[in-house]
């Protein structure tokens, strides 16, 4: 991707190696990132612009022809993503979809054919089960493991595509990316990292080494809860070009308000992931004390099995903590008397969230397994609603 291209009206929109971001921290990345070149009397973040088609006299020559190929709310939105996956890079492109599914469908389709062999986590979000039926009905041998120990190696010999989750959905588990990634090209093998727990801020896949950086910006990117958007972040031109067809053929693309809306919330990621890694390990640390709940994992604990690695190939933790109670009713006691958490799936916003995993089906957790994302309220009183819940529960 080239550091600046021309928009519609001839202007010029920064890049990835846009010199006012250059070697600036995660902050001023965020606030700055995909922001057009200042226009007097213009909005620093214009609006969303809402077409289906745009003038186009003679010839189509120029990004913008039709509303299903390119939109320029969605060009901001990609260039700011593509500043944080990878930072004075100037070569990673972005794609932005409907859905973090559409996202992840958009690489496994766009890079398989019949009689490819695909790597999947046999512990991973658990729409890829779904996923995994429509590939092998297309002819394509679908294999898993689970990610800890980097079992995925062990069933990587003649694949296509090597699909990774880590921190893995709902286990929180951890393998060694680029050691999987040296494994997956050595044998002639692409590579998709999933980054929707971690964020750019906490990992960034591409500077590991991996063809693709796959998310969904629903959760933390986004961080309100009001958004449906995914994303694909990549540096291979060709494999780009793929997915940029699949995503013209299928047409999952977002609307001009949802792109402008996660742009708009990219510039507090900073911020929100601060405040919500920070309070993650803190709620953690007091429910390491408590008796009741066992199977507790968060990376950024030291004890934690997965820390070792991720303190090697992560910047900051996530946001989720994944514990078990005792039995799904107790589970289901906790989640009642909670005050600051929201019973609600996904993860990510600045309200917290949990759920018991299991009311789902499709994991493989036990019956009280409960995955809690941390959001921006005050440490204490999250801390505290937490455990009183969990006081409550047992009586």
């Amino acid at each position: 991707m080239n550091d600046s291209v021309e928009d519609d009206e001839g202007g010029t929109l920064e890049g990835a190696g846009s010199p006012a971001t250059a070697g600036a921290g995660d902050g001023t990345r965020a606030v700055r990132a995909g922001l057009p070149e200042p226009v007097k009397h213009e909005p620093t973040l214009p609006g969303p612009v809402f077409a289906a088609h745009f003038h186009l006299p003679g010839d189509p020559t120029g990004p913008y022809a039709y509303g299903r190929d390119e939109n320029p709310t969605w060009t901001l939105l990609e260039r700011a993503i593509g500043e944080l996956e990878g930072p004075g890079r100037g070569d990673v492109e972005t794609l932005v979809f409907a859905s973090g599914m559409a996202a992840i469908s958009s690489v496994l389709f766009s890079q398989l054919r019949a009689g490819d062999a695909v790597v999947l986590p046999s512990d991973g979000y658990q729409a890829l089960p779904l996923a995994r039926a429509q590939l092998e009905g297309y002819g394509i041998e679908v294999r898993t493991a689970p990610t800890a120990g980097d079992a995925q190696l062990e069933v990587l010999d003649g694949a296509r595509l090597l699909w990774i989750e880590s921190p893995s959905n709902p286990g929180l588990d951890v393998c060694d990316i680029r050691r999987l990634v040296e494994a997956a090209h050595a044998r002639g093998a692409l590579v998709a990292v999933d980054n929707t727990l971690a964020t750019p801020l906490g990992q960034r896949p591409l500077d590991l080494g991996a063809d693709f950086a796959v998310a969904s910006g629903t959760k933390q990117l986004t961080g309100h809860g009001d958004v449906l958007l995914g994303y694909v972040a990549g540096r291979d031109t060709e494999a780009m070009a793929a997915v940029r067809r699949w995503r013209k053929i299928v047409g999952a693309i977002p609307g001009p308000m949802e792109a402008w809306l996660a742009h708009r919330s990219i510039a507090t990621l900073q911020l929100r992931v601060e405040r919500q890694n920070s309070s993650a390990l803190a709620l953690a640390q007091a429910l390491r004390e408590r008796p009741e709940v066992t199977g507790l994992r968060y990376p950024g604990l030291p004890d934690d099995p997965s820390h070792k690695i991720a303190s090697q190939q992560m910047r900051r933790y996530g946001c989720v903590v994944s514990f078990t109670l005792p039995s799904r009713t107790r589970a289901e006691r906790f989640l009642d008397a909670l005050r600051l958490v929201d019973d609600a799936t996904s993860f990510g916003g600045v309200r917290s969230t949990a759920e018991r995993r299991g009311r789902w089906g499709g994991d493989a957790v036990p019956e009280g397994f409960i995955r809690l994302s941390v959001g921006a309220e005050d440490p204490a009183d999250l801390v505290a609603d937490v455990l009183r819940a969990l006081d409550e529960s047992a009586r």
